[in-house]
């Protein structure tokens, strides 16, 4: 039985300085460890051929299967405010593209395959706790509605890799609409190649936005299109409780997708200035700066595109500042209406923003758990009983007084409590991927080769707004000797 990828490859048609062709290196005793069974199908693949010590050679890059031109892809990018010229797939190799079942075209990537020339004496592997790490959270993601990239497989290589210490080697392979970058233009912006940032820019219109060819002025259309698409995402973000931990600019996906699940985390208690991330020392991607540098990187993919806007350098900056204008309108419109359906209300009031900062900011002030506090406001519209969120909150008065105007503002609408509470359990979530728990299953795994964490934690995630009584305490918070701080990047 032969495992077989259809694969129609659009990126590695590009020029020759797009990417570096480079096979992934072989390992010693891969393992499948985890084969996302649905998503194969969705791909057109044969689960039960890519579930053989064939398919696994091949996710763990030890084989190739026919069809694949494997590359690694050139980018650039802003690290932390500061720019890199060149960084490129370091321990990424993308084997080829397979057409789904919606028609739509989607890039099948090792993850930690071996080293590139982008690797920058880097070992080009990954470790299989961050490999796990991406797995959970893409997959969680996925099933709560939010654009991202999305797991296939995780296999275990037989080899270690040393960080601190040594350490299981990993492959997870990733599936994404693409792998194009703000710093993938920024690479050849960098450069002075025009030319090359115009057949970029052709590329990302055929693939993601093809509504655009027909524009008479296609290149401010992708502008706002791709502008549009992140104030969208990061709003789903904030909407539920999601922290990138390092968006830099070569994170940044052009198709609109969460990209590059690092030290990523989901706040417990709401604190709008959380940071997870170890290396986010100074709190430049914490939780509340989401928007602003979402807005920082979309203004140097605006920076690259200059020369496609207006052959006047200062005709094309006003033009791209009046298009970046339209991102705060955008984001605010996307979060403003997400919270609204968090709250229960289906029209728009003019203080409704007012009403739903108002829970955030006693939420903040308590420590109130954010997940949790929205769950059971769910249930408490249906119920007309506040107790079990009050709960919540250690000096419960404030949030009383919120009630009230909650409850008046409820009254204005002509739902039912139970229409109301079943809207609002689709949007606010039960379970989340807590970082207690990923730490849990990636202890169990690494040091005890035990996967029945892993298993049973993504089973949960696969359901995240349902109720799922016999794993109730994955909604818990955690214990304060339970608390994860800090996350760490994988490389």
């Amino acid at each position: 039985m032969t495992v077989h990828f259809p694969f129609q490859n659009s990126y590695a048609a590009l020029p020759a300085n797009f990417f570096a062709r480079v096979a992934p290196t072989p390992v010693e005793k891969p393992r499948l460890i985890k084969l996302n069974r649905p998503l194969a199908l969705h791909l057109g693949l044969d689960p039960d051929q890519l579930d053989t010590s064939e398919g696994a050679e091949i996710l763990a890059g030890k084989t190739l299967p026919d069809g694949a031109d494997p590359i690694a892809m050139a980018y650039a990018g802003h690290q932390f405010g500061h720019f890199v010229p060149q960084l490129g797939d370091g321990r990424a190799i993308l084997l080829g593209e397979v057409i789904d079942k919606d028609g739509v075209r989607r890039d099948i990537q090792l993850k930690g395959s071996g080293p590139t020339p982008f690797s920058r004496r880097g070992d080009g592997r990954a470790a299989l706790g961050p490999v796990l790490r991406e797995y959970i959270v893409s997959e969680a993601m996925a099933a709560m509605g939010i654009p991202t990239t999305r797991s296939l497989a995780a296999v275990i290589t037989g080899e270690p890799v040393m960080r601190e210490t040594a350490l299981p080697g990993a492959v997870l392979t990733r599936v994404a609409a693409s792998h194009i970058r703000v710093g993938t233009f920024q690479y050849f912006a960098a450069r002075g190649d025009t030319e090359a940032v115009q057949r970029l820019a052709d590329h990302v219109i055929e693939r993601h936005y093809p509504h655009l060819k027909a524009a008479e002025r296609p290149y401010p259309a992708l502008l706002t299109a791709v502008i549009g698409r992140q104030a969208e995402l990061v709003a789903r973000w904030l909407l539920i409780g999601f922290i990138h931990g390092v968006m830099n600019t070569d994170n940044t996906s052009i198709s609109g997708e969460t990209i590059d699940y690092g030290p990523c985390a989901f706040m417990d208690a709401y604190n709008p200035a959380t940071v997870f991330s170890s290396i986010d020392e100074y709190g430049r991607y914490a939780y509340a700066n989401q928007p602003r540098i979402a807005l920082w990187n979309l203004t140097r993919f605006a920076e690259c595109l200059l020369p496609l806007l207006s052959d006047d350098q200062d005709k094309a900056v006003a033009e791209a500042q009046d298009l970046l204008g339209a991102f705060g309108e955008a984001f605010n419109d996307a979060y403003k209406a997400g919270l609204r359906k968090k709250l229960g209300l289906f029209t728009e009031r003019d203080d409704d923003q007012l009403l739903a900062q108002a829970l955030l900011d006693t939420m903040a002030a308590a420590g109130a758990d954010f997940t949790l506090t929205f769950r059971r406001l769910s249930d408490a519209a249906g119920r007309g009983d506040n107790a079990e969120v009050r709960a919540l909150f250690e000096e419960p008065a404030a949030f009383d007084e919120w009630a009230v105007r909650w409850r008046a503002r409820l009254g204005e609408e002509p739902q039912s409590a139970e229409e109301r509470r079943a809207a609002m359990r689709t949007v606010n979530p039960a379970f989340i991927p807590r970082n207690h728990r990923i730490e849990a299953v990636i202890q169990a795994a690494v040091w005890n080769d035990d996967y029945a964490p892993f298993e049973e934690l993504l089973a949960v995630l696969a359901r995240p707004f349902e109720d799922q009584p016999q794993f109730a305490a994955y909604a818990d918070p955690p214990k304060p000797e339970e608390r994860v701080c800090q996350t760490f990047c994988g490389t």
